[in-house]
């Protein structure tokens, strides 16, 4: 699935096409993806009039001018693709396109049908049922050390499945936490509660810039996972730990004393980290 740096980039890649613009044609192909399409949803967005963009967690947001919100989740497999307007022909697994009136052609591609659209009043987004349970944005100058201490006190759960859950940060997925833990030095099996206060203090700033890298390499690409041009992201071939079972990791002194890279599963998900700098 998508993380927040692929959705931060597919988002910039809408905007720079679409804001400003007025939609001249909107089609709905099939009656749902996740979630049935809201009623008369072509209807509603043809002439409308794109007024900016915004991403919250891993949901991408396009406002218009009429007051309302597309909100579009790509779900495991969506993605959104961009080109020239022209001809009626529909690709495969194409459920929603959107033609702006300077001649360019935006469609939503999701093969297994995870992902959704769905329309809420601009002013009232943070309420919607999607929406209303996030965490903070780990980018914003609000998240800050003491809020993500304040958020793990308490809390028995290892520290992978507490920055996992979006109710204490926002967007933050499988690749992107097992990142920023071995940037932080800190194990993936310590319990939450352990990683408030000094280990908050390395982790947050962590988990920041593993992002603002991710989203200059246009994040990583994985599966089904493209750039709106089509382009692949590239931040792939920067990760540390992510995928590298049985590497020596680039905090290790030599191959002496040190397993690589280890991969267990916890929730399900694997997770990859160095048992030797890692504590």
């Amino acid at each position: 699935m998508p993380e927040l740096p692929e959705v931060e980039t597919v988002m910039r890649g809408l905007q720079a096409r679409l804001e400003g613009r007025t939609i001249s044609r909107a089609r709905v192909h099939r009656p749902n993806l996740r979630w049935p399409f809201p009623a008369g949803l072509a209807v509603r967005l043809t002439g409308a009039h794109v007024a900016g963009f915004r991403r919250r967690a891993k949901y991408i947001l396009m406002r218009l001018d009429g007051g309302d919100s597309v909100l579009v989740h790509l779900g495991m497999s969506g993605r959104m693709v961009i080109g020239r307007a022209g001809g009626n022909d529909i690709p495969r697994h194409e459920h929603l396109t959107l033609e702006t009136e300077d001649g360019w052609r935006v469609g939503f591609v999701d093969p297994r049908r995870f992902g959704s659209v769905d329309l809420v009043p601009t002013a009232a987004e943070d309420k919607h049922r999607l929406l209303a349970g996030l965490g903070p944005e780990p980018l914003e100058a609000a998240f800050t050390p003491a809020l993500l201490s304040a958020a793990l006190a308490g809390r028995r759960t290892p520290i992978k499945a507490a920055l996992l859950d979006q109710g204490t940060v926002a967007g933050l997925g499988n690749i992107y936490v097992c990142e920023a833990l071995f940037r932080a030095g800190i194990s993936p099996l310590r319990l939450a509660h352990t990683v408030a206060g000094a280990r908050a203090v390395r982790l947050v700033p962590e988990i920041k810039a593993t992002l603002t890298e991710a989203i200059a390499a246009g994040g990583s690409s994985l599966r089904d996972y493209v750039q709106p041009d089509g382009e692949l992201g590239y931040f792939q071939h920067a990760w540390k730990v992510y995928g590298r079972t049985g590497e020596r990791c680039e905090h290790c002194p030599g191959p002496l004393g040190c397993a690589g890279v280890r991969r267990i599963v916890q929730s399900g998900r694997s997770t990859f980290y160095c048992g030797q700098t890692q504590r």
